[in-house]
């Protein structure tokens, strides 16, 4: 008899669990709540063992299965597709959940398509209800909906997936909100002996050199957003915002337009092609309020709009909205709270 139970995949750099993987055994663990099973989770590296226990362990996970052995670390496809798939077909999950980085979209897809189960990628949302398929006329009870922007953004899609297991998604970075789980876990934690799961053949693929580059920025952590729009006018009126973001000790982000204009770089872009921000203040400068740009800062727990036009979508969503030019706002922003926090 099978539980059906809710997987995370959790992504290892080294002998650290990345923080989106943290994330989603947050919402997993919502999830199995409220469907009555358990949280499964696995982890696969290599000199893993008594290293990652405690970076999962406490986010709600009834049972860890760690996978460690030479080869397994750096990623590569093969071996980490046997195990997930090997072990899927042996414990049956209903959802496994993975993050969108460039690990979980190149394995995703291989597990989905090797258990032809399919998956969603980039979810913003993630939730249980119930789904009828009028045409075949039937009823289906607490699937996972999968809920992501559509069509540019124009739109949002709730899919479902009425008969294949796993149900899968991935989620990027800083979407979910990561919690040490309060509750009762089992806390249960087995090491598979991985020939068992992979195949010699699976290892003919080697990394000889890995060059992994730190983040210029820490955007997803800042407390304090400047961001920048089409409105902003140009590549030296941002510097205007790096001056602000530097006085609030915030970081500087853009909307697309000011991307895709050549003023700043695009590993700055807050919004559906890019990142997903939570700031305690998001000031949003010379940004009309795109939906794409929207999804991804609406969580902010400030919004000051600084806009020329005050018909503005931006303006709806705003906790506190200035009707002026930036050239005009920012410097007198900057100059008050230097003689305000002396």
């Amino acid at each position: 008899m099978y539980m059906n139970n809710v997987f995370v995949y959790c992504e290892i750099e080294g002998t650290t669990v990345a923080e989106v993987s943290q994330e989603l055994l947050t919402k997993g663990r919502t999830l199995a709540n409220q469907l009555g099973v358990e949280l499964h989770a696995l982890a696969v590296g290599t000199g893993i063992k008594g290293n990652v226990e405690n970076q999962i362990l406490p986010y709600g996970v009834d049972k860890l299965f760690v996978f460690d052995g030479e080869g397994l670390y750096p990623y590569t496809s093969a071996p980490h597709t046997d195990i997930m798939v090997k072990l899927f077909q042996a414990e049956q999950p209903q959802i496994c959940l993975m993050g969108a980085t460039v690990i979980g979209r190149d394995l995703g897809p291989r597990v989905s398509s090797s258990l032809t189960s399919g998956l969603t990628a980039d979810c913003t949302q993630l939730e249980i209800g119930d789904y009828d398929d009028r045409k075949a006329q039937k009823h289906y009870d607490n699937l996972l909906y999968q809920i992501r922007p559509a069509f540019g953004g124009n739109i949002v899609a709730t899919i479902v997936n009425p008969d294949h297991r796993p149900q899968m998604a991935t989620v990027r970075s800083g979407v979910m909100k990561k919690a040490l789980y309060e509750g009762e876990a089992k806390g249960e934690v087995v090491y598979p002996v991985v020939t068992e799961y992979v195949s010699p053949e699976s290892y003919v693929v080697k990394v000889l050199e890995r060059h992994v580059e730190e983040a210029k920025h820490n955007l997803t952590g800042a407390p304090i957003i400047v961001a920048g729009g089409y409105g902003v006018g140009s590549k030296e009126a941002f510097h205007l915002l790096y001056e602000l973001a530097d006085v609030l000790h915030g970081e500087v982000g853009a909307s697309r337009a000011a991307v895709d204009a050549g003023w700043i770089e695009n590993d700055r872009q807050i919004g559906q092609t890019g990142v997903t921000v939570h700031p305690k203040v998001y000031i949003a400068c010379g940004i009309s309020g795109q939906i794409q740009h929207v999804a991804g800062m609406q969580d902010a727990g400030i919004i000051i709009a600084i806009n020329t036009d005050a018909d503005a979508p931006i303006n709806q969503l705003a906790d506190y909205v200035i009707t002026g030019s930036i050239e005009e706002v920012v410097p007198k922003m900057i100059k008050y709270y230097k003689e305000n926090s002396k």
